[in-house]
């Protein structure tokens, strides 16, 4: 049987008040646990614009744009056709995520605009591991929008900040979000060589983190240390074996199936193309 997606949302939005909390907790937890990555980018649009419809009815509720800012966030990275599409849900994922910061702390919300020097000695003093979950849905957001504004410098130019907030939620819990953390910190380390200031080999510090710290299930910490830092490198056995070690993996994981089955789809074409790259 197949329903519409305008008869599930409609099915969503008679949820009674007790439950709606729930709600956007639920959605993000049964998008996480498919294993049919088609099926989440044919439904994603309806939840979305459930989300939509529960800010625009509860605007001060963090948990609501926390969650708006993840959804839109995630699929502006993953299903987005061409970057003209992928701006403005990376430009909504940034506003619910700063939203939410601002609702939850007002001196966050400024210390985010303020210096760059500052930020770090801001968090160190005035937040600890109770505040990581709002500043790691500013930190994702963030770094989503400016994926989708590369061709902007000013946006380039904020990426020092993500890098610090991402820091600090991984000096706070160095596993948060299935060790996703680690993830990303790996991918900001490993943008360049050496030559041109990158660190690789902290880049891949992060990624072997990510690995042991998720025992192995996050298969997109494989993937991305391949695509990252072993053909930055120009290690292919390196490169080849981590991609092996992700498609040999069970992708069924609590909170990571679908990103699994994603990895897993980006580690066959990336192995199917080694030979040309390092050749």
């Amino acid at each position: 049987m197949k329903l519409s997606a305008s008869l599930v949302l409609a099915a969503a939005l008679s949820i009674s008040a007790c439950s709606v909390s729930n709600l956007p907790g639920n959605l993000s937890r049964s998008m996480l646990n498919q294993e049919d990555p088609a099926i989440v980018e044919a439904g994603a649009p309806a939840y979305l614009l459930l989300l939509d419809a529960l800010i625009l009815t509860y605007p001060d509720n963090e948990d609501f744009l926390i969650s708006g800012a993840r959804l839109y966030g995630a699929y502006a990275g993953v299903f987005a056709k061409d970057p003209e599409q992928a701006k403005p849900l990376a430009d909504k994922a940034m506003d619910y995520a700063r939203r939410a910061l601002c609702e939850y702390d007002d001196d966050a919300c400024e210390l985010i605009d303020g210096p760059a020097d500052q930020l770090q000695a801001g968090l160190n003093e005035d937040y600890d591991e109770d505040d990581v979950a709002v500043f790691y849905a500013m930190a994702t957001a963030w770094a989503g929008w400016i994926q989708a504004n590369t061709d902007d410098w000013n946006a380039i130019a904020q990426l020092n900040k993500v890098k610090t907030l991402m820091s600090w939620v991984a000096d706070q819990d160095p596993a948060y979000d299935n060790a996703t953390v680690q993830v990303y910190l790996g991918v900001l380390e490993t943008q360049l060589p050496p030559s041109l200031g990158g660190k690789p080999e902290k880049g891949r510090q992060h990624f072997e983190q990510a690995i042991e710290l998720s025992d192995g299930h996050n298969l997109m910490a494989y993937v991305l240390y391949a695509k990252q830092y072993a053909r930055l490198m120009f290690e292919q056995p390196l490169h080849d074996e981590l991609l092996h070690k992700a498609l040999d993996a069970n992708p069924v994981y609590d909170g990571l199936t679908l990103v699994n089955r994603l990895a897993q789809e980006q580690a066959e074409t990336l192995l199917n193309e080694s030979s040309d790259y390092f050749e």
